[in-house]
């Protein structure tokens, strides 16, 4: 991310994505495909059956923690910024998932395996994977109820049906049976020897860019869907087993990631960090980065520790609440919020998009920086 703030345009000016690329549109599906990438190889990497046998704990996770995570982020905006709560909720939204890659640095490599406890990797994996696609219906909630052209009976509704139905549980269903069938089709070509070493180890990655491709076709939330077919394409450990010696996926995933970051850096909208008409201003950015960081996950995770299978002590609640950094997934969300106002500008007070981009974008730079 240095880099590329050191070769962007407010800096050295080598690079300026603005002069030759559509950003807004760019940047989402570039998000898109690097969230997929990482979520299906989180998925992969868990235990078999983890998220059925550590139940407890994810639906602590991604029940109250992240529920809480969301309110309090929001009240904090709506603290800082003097807007309406209904919009510190559509931003919040954005921060409110954890980012499966920065996450990576400690769930993943020597120092990882040789420093934190299994039991809190395996749970920071699968909360970060999950997570970024269980976001939308937090970001859609607030979405709809800003929407001046529904009601409020009409904006839970669709909601309801549109997001929890087709969005959330129609992707579980499609993961579950492409993982399934993917497992087995690898299965059968791997014992006939039809696929070769090379292929064999960049299929999950092939699979997560497929499986963007169908579910972006019906409108349908791919990245949830991406880690539950990842999670279903090894529910009996055969393929990690067979790539467990390899590290071809941790090499390509460490490539686009700090990609990414580069890009991301070169894109920070430095400029409007301060803007008196949106009450923007550089102490107020500071200040809301150090709330969020602080008391966004921290008090609840340390809270829940008891009921928390996964972390044996608060010590590695403490670890878990304080290692929940804001990145892509937040970009993502961030960009999602955008297009879905321009598509119907005329219903969403201008505000309302005027104010994400800096907000969300110097949440991310903290984490980045912090995490």
């Amino acid at each position: 991310m240095v880099f590329g703030i050191l070769i962007g345009p407010e800096v050295i000016n080598v690079v300026d994505p603005r002069t030759f690329l559509n950003v807004e549109k760019f940047t989402l599906e570039f998000a898109r495909y690097v969230i997929a990438i990482q979520v299906m190889a989180a998925g992969i990497t868990l235990p078999h059956r983890y998220i059925v046998r550590k139940w407890r704990t994810m639906s602590v996770l991604l029940g109250p923690v992240m529920v809480v995570m969301w309110l309090v982020t929001a009240g904090i905006i709506h603290l800082m910024f003097e807007i309406e709560f209904k919009q510190s909720l559509l931003i919040a939204s954005c921060a409110a998932p954890t980012d499966p890659i920065l996450a990576n640095s400690v769930v993943k490599g020597r120092y990882a395996e040789a420093n934190v406890p299994k039991n809190v990797r395996d749970a920071l994996s699968a909360e970060s994977g999950i997570n970024d696609g269980l976001g939308l219906p937090f970001l859609y909630f607030a979405l709809y109820l800003l929407n001046e052209n529904y009601s409020t009976g009409h904006a839970i509704g669709k909601w309801f049906y549109w997001i929890w139905c087709y969005n959330i549980l129609l992707s579980i269903v499609i993961g579950v049976v492409i993982g399934y069938v993917a497992r087995k089709l690898l299965r059968l070509a791997e014992s006939y020897d039809l696929i070769d070493k090379e292929s064999f180890l960049a299929f999950s990655i092939g699979l997560s860019i497929f499986i963007v491709g169908i579910l972006q076709l019906i409108r349908s939330d791919d990245v949830l869907c991406c880690f539950i077919a990842g999670h279903s394409f090894t529910w009996d450990s055969w393929f990690r087993e067979e790539t467990k010696d390899a590290h071809f996926q941790e090499v390509l995933d460490g490539l686009i990631n700090v990609t990414f970051f580069v890009y991301f850096g070169t894109i920070i909208p430095w400029q409007q960090f301060n803007n008196p008409e949106l009450v923007i201003a550089p102490w107020r950015l500071i200040v809301t980065a150090i709330m969020v960081l602080l008391l966004r996950r921290l008090p609840v995770v340390t809270l829940l520790t008891r009921i928390t299978p996964a972390f044996r002590n608060y010590r590695q609640s403490l670890f878990a609440g304080w290692f929940g950094p804001i990145g892509v997934g937040a970009i993502f969300f961030a960009e999602i919020v955008l297009e879905e106002i321009e598509a119907e500008p005329e219903h969403y007070h201008l505000r309302s998009r005027e104010i994400i981009q800096p907000i969300i974008a110097f949440l991310i730079f903290s984490s980045v920086l912090v995490h």
